[in-house]
């Protein structure tokens, strides 16, 4: 298979731009599979309904079938007509939050097919600030199941060019939207339990779930690198954002992180290992490594999220066997960027 690649620019939705999205949004509608660009990462869309599609978008990712893909919508409307009942929570989170990077669990209708929910009786449904992404929407019949665009346990791609690196030959349609704003996966709260829950942590964080609903819980396992409990959300049991070599976490006072880390890379140098550093702003220039990335400002934790999937990507661009990052806080959108370097890490984690 031949794949397509198309640019548009979400800042310049002329009429050659909708050309295109009505060209992919009928490749979706025909049973195909298209790339395309959020606010949160790059998607791998197909047909919600269709439960063919769904089987090539798992078998194009590499994906296990029992991982739920969300389903994205472009109104808010729409949501009835794929869920039993629309909870009054998710009006109200649906008001503070979307369009935006929040997924919400409900139960299904006989409309969604198994094939899209993992077999569960439950879907995961958002709706991306992203105006590539809503028309896509529009043009392909309403309702486009996304997992993210890259294949199964590797980053998530925030750059097109990881699409097509990981998809090319294997999907009809990449479009290129440039870098996505934010950089990690939307957060994920169940609304079928008694008490909303939060199964993956994202840029919508806790305490502005609490804000609206009131009392939230989270499931520990998306941040506890010692748990042994099972996972709420399937998908979170799997490997997940790992780079091709080695990751380990450095925890504690910043002067032991950046010593043990700099022992650690001239021992692994010296081996004839090619090492890599996930620093700061503020730490980048006191590493000693082959490559040394910033990925943000500490001060501004949301551009570490920006940039951490990317400098990942980039560590395997430049054949990097070992890397080592430092670690973040865990709360606000802290506790999204640890929970992808713990699965990333494959929970390699070391406090000094």
């Amino acid at each position: 298979m031949e794949t397509e690649v198309i640019v548009i620019e979400e800042s310049d939705m002329d009429e050659e731009a909708l050309e295109g999205l009505k060209k992919a949004g009928q490749i979706i509608r025909d049973g195909g599979l298209v790339a395309f660009p959020t606010e949160t990462v790059y998607g791998l869309g197909g047909d919600a309904l269709n439960p063919l599609s769904s089987k090539k978008i798992y078998a194009a990712k590499g994906r296990p079938s029992d991982n739920p893909l969300i389903v994205h919508v472009a109104n808010m409307d729409d949501l009835a007509d794929i869920v039993k009942e629309v909870p009054e929570a998710a009006r109200k989170l649906a008001d503070a939050f979307w369009p935006g990077p929040l997924t919400m669990i409900m139960n299904k209708n006989d409309k969604v097919p198994y094939e899209t929910t993992g077999g569960l009786d439950t879907v995961a449904i958002r709706m991306p600030n992203n105006k590539i992404a809503l028309e896509l929407i529009r043009q392909s019949g309403g309702y486009i199941a996304a997992p993210s665009a890259n294949t199964s346990g590797r980053p998530s791609p925030t750059v097109a060019r990881y699409c097509v690196e990981d998809l090319s030959g294997k999907i009809e349609m990449i479009i290129d939207g440039g870098q996505v704003g934010i950089g990690l996966e939307s957060t994920i709260v169940d609304l079928t339990s008694e008490v909303p829950m939060i199964l993956r942590p994202g840029y919508i964080t806790a305490q502005m779930l609490e804000d609206v609903l009131g009392k939230i819980s989270i499931d520990k396992t998306i941040i506890d690198s010692t748990s042994t409990e099972k996972p709420k959300a399937p998908g979170m049991k799997y490997k997940h954002y790992a780079p091709k070599g080695d990751l380990m976490i450095v925890q504690g006072a910043q002067d032991n992180v950046v010593s043990y880390i700099n022992d650690k890379s001239q021992q692994a140098m010296a081996e004839g290992k090619r090492v890599g550093v996930i620093a700061t702003d503020a730490t980048k220039a006191m590493y000693r490594a082959d490559v040394v990335k910033s990925v943000g400002n500490r001060e501004d934790e949301s551009t570490i999220a920006h940039e951490l999937f990317k400098v990942l990507r980039e560590f395997d661009d430049e054949q990097i066997d070992i890397m080592f990052s430092e670690s973040f806080d865990d709360s606000g959108i802290g506790q999204a960027i640890m929970n992808r370097l713990l699965k990333a890490a494959g929970h390699n984690i070391k406090s000094v």
